[in-house]
């Protein structure tokens, strides 16, 4: 019997969280976040430890077995604290709050997330990781702080509070500039982004590189806009070289979480659900612009990753693989060079020139990255091999390396289901369909969704997560802007309009719980669920787009299939109040600035009426237009664009409208796209 399996387990061992559960026989007294923790640390009046993470966090197992699992460590911790783990995946809400704190503190934030809280709660002192012995000095000293000092610690926590809930119109200034929408700007702004372009590898300069699906989206959109060549060669670019990269899986597809160094070689292991669902949905646009094979090449084998390493059998999909598996980050990717020898034998010159593998191995403790510099075409030019023999040899070598792959101990799964997550999936699904045609894609994305409507949805309101069969936390809006999102995108690969009505639903729902009027934004977590010390709002993109951009996008558009003028002025007013940061911070607003794009210009409206309904629309979808609203029946339909409208003499007929005026009907795809 092991240590571990000794000892007792602490109250993690009842969550269905796999990071929590990683947690549950630490000798740390670990609650989950709850009434029971917080009322014991009022009750006892003890501070409070809130240590947050997540199940692919590679420094979170570090600071776990260095100082979680130690003994004495928690021991110091059991005595002078109540002690609650999080994984922020599950409580984005109270992630967000003591990271705001922590940044307010003047520390960057990071995670493993430890913050020290006052009983009631309010954060005084933060860090991110802590090694063992700076971690148990640091408990020492909080203690008798506490003890000792009690008042000014009363004091740095309320403040710390009151900054905590400022509204983003006073910390921001928001609206308070020129908000009216002109290409001047947005090309000012597009030019700070440009600035920093890394010209030879794609992305921006520097390292850590992480790709970051939306401001890419925003590079392409840009590009059709203003045909722009420095962005569309340096979207390309970026594509082309993370493609090629040791960031993208080219054994198995797939990208991981970011890449260490400068050049997209050598990742961080880990793969999550949201960065592949985003980067499925740009390389689909991204080919639907420039019909290049290595980006049809990414989806298929992404999607085929997603499907096979990440589905549950119920039809939703998990969050997360491990960086480490055996306790070594990378071990299931990379590979010995006389491992590869065994398998590829007289191929191995070959191999070794197109995936950049070296007997003493390209990355530390002598193993191999696989990861490209050239072009298949390239390739087979320089060895002299004609294209289709190159392509064949490419395929038999990823064949057999998966198959010994599979031999080996496999990389740990964070298997809970997460809505806004899979809402991102399942849109992804729908962007492959557009692009490729593939049945699959589309039966896929419905299947999910129909998944979150019958486990994650009850009455009007969505459930946060979902594992072992039961959904715990209410959802947030980041939840309600990727489902509402979702279904915009299935009825856009369906016009099954049952889609549309669920996404009306969800809307009045946020609109309800979650609208401020004052601010003319969305609160994060909804007014019906748990009140922490702060409610906050999320406005920044990362490598997710914010709730609240996410939300101005689907009213925009909602707004126009509708023609409702109030869903159309409340993006209008979201965006008002956030165009001036756009305009001098266009790296952390990229999904708003998507937006300020299309308010530049009214969006093409297209009805589509008559049996062919479905592939016309198909055709049209080969195109990229970002500005495109498409609405399609083959008989008769309520929705504004279609009401009135029929096939004239039998034949699919297409009209092509802009802010309310129509050309002439037309028949083909070909005079619908000149008419664009």
């Amino acid at each position: 019997m092991t240590e571990q399996e000794n000892r007792v387990p602490n109250k993690l061992i009842k969550e269905s969280s796999p990071y929590l559960l990683q947690h549950a026989y630490n000798p740390v007294d670990w609650y989950p976040w709850g009434k029971e923790a917080l009322d014991k640390a009022i009750n006892e009046d003890k501070p409070i430890i809130v240590s947050i993470g997540y199940s692919a966090c590679h420094w979170c197992h570090v600071m776990e077995r260095e100082s979680f699992e130690h003994e004495e460590i928690a021991a110091i911790m059991n005595r002078d604290f109540v002690c609650i783990k999080v994984d922020r995946e599950e409580r984005p809400d109270v992630d967000q709050i003591y990271m705001d704190a922590l940044q307010n503190m003047g520390v960057q934030g990071g995670w493993p997330l430890n913050m020290f809280l006052m009983p009631s709660a309010k954060p005084f002192y933060g860090g991110t990781y802590f090694p063992p012995q700076r971690w148990a000095n640091t408990l020492l000293q909080i203690a008798a702080a506490f003890r000792e000092q009690r008042a000014e610690l009363d004091k740095s926590a309320n403040g710390f509070a009151d900054s905590l809930n400022r509204n983003l119109s006073e910390t921001y200034r928001l609206g308070e500039a020129e908000s009216e929408f002109k290409a001047e700007n947005i090309k000012a702004a597009q030019a700070k982004l440009l600035a920093k372009a890394d010209e030879k590898f794609g992305g921006e300069t520097g390292a850590p590189k992480f790709p970051m699906p939306v401001l890419y989206d925003f590079f392409l959109s840009y590009s059709y806009f203003f045909k722009d060549e420095a962005s569309t060669r340096h979207l390309n670019n970026t594509l082309s070289k993370m493609a090629y990269g040791g960031i993208y899986d080219q054994v198995g597809g797939g990208f991981a979480r970011y890449s260490v160094d400068g050049e997209w070689f050598a990742p961080h292991f880990e793969k999550m659900l949201y960065d592949n669902a985003q980067l499925i949905s740009l390389y689909s646009k991204a080919y639907q612009q420039n019909a290049n094979s290595l980006y049809k090449e990414v989806v298929e084998e992404s999607i085929e990753f997603v499907l096979r390493e990440l589905k549950s059998e119920e039809g939703g999909f998990y969050s997360a693989l491990d960086a480490d598996s055996e306790g070594v980050e990378g071990k299931f990717y990379t590979w010995k060079y006389m491992d590869l020898v065994k398998l590829l034998g007289n191929d191995i010159e070959l191999l070794e020139d197109f995936y950049s593998v070296k007997m003493d191995g390209n990355w530390e403790d002598e193993v191999n990255i696989l990861y490209r510099k050239s072009s298949v075409e390239e390739f087979a030019t320089k060895h002299g091999i004609d294209l289709s023999t190159a392509q064949s040899k490419i395929k038999h070598w990823k064949s057999i390396l998966f198959e010994a792959r599979k031999e080996r101990v496999r990389p740990g799964l964070d298997d809970k289901i997460l809505t806004s997550w899979n809402g991102l999936m399942i849109t992804a699904l729908a962007d492959a369909y557009k692009a490729f045609s593939i049945e699959k894609y589309k039966q896929q994305a419905i299947d999910s969704l129909a998944f979150i409507n019958a486990n994650l949805k009850k009455d009007e309101y969505l459930f946060h997560n979902y594992k072992n069969n039961k959904a715990t936390i209410r959802a947030y809006l980041e939840d309600y802007a990727s489902i509402i999102q979702a279904n915009l995108s299935l009825y856009d690969i369906t016009f099954d309009e049952s889609y549309l009505t669920e996404a009306v639903k969800l809307t009045t729902y946020s609109l309800d719980n979650f609208y401020d009027e004052e601010e003319q934004l969305f609160f994060f977590s909804d007014k019906q669920g748990e009140q922490l010390i702060a409610r906050k709002k999320e406005l920044f993109d990362s490598v997710i787009p914010s709730s609240n951009s996410i939300m101005a996008h689907n009213l925009f558009k909602l707004g126009h299939i509708l023609e409702n003028e109030n869903l159309l002025d409340t993006a209008k007013n979201m965006l008002n109040k956030i165009a001036p940061l756009v305009e001098s911070e266009p790296r952390y607003l990229a999904n708003w600035a998507q937006l300020y794009l299309k308010f530049l210009e009214a969006p093409v409206e297209i009805a589509i009426i008559g049996k062919e309904h479905q592939q016309f629309s198909m055709q049209l979808r080969e195109v990229f237009l970002p500005n495109a609203i498409i609405n399609a029946c083959e008989e008769t339909s309520q929705l504004p664009l279609l009401q009135n409208r029929k096939a004239i003499d039998g034949k699919t007929t297409i009209y092509v409208c802009r802010n309310k005026s129509c050309q002439l009907p037309v028949f083909s795809i070909d005079d619908a796209l000149q008419q664009i």
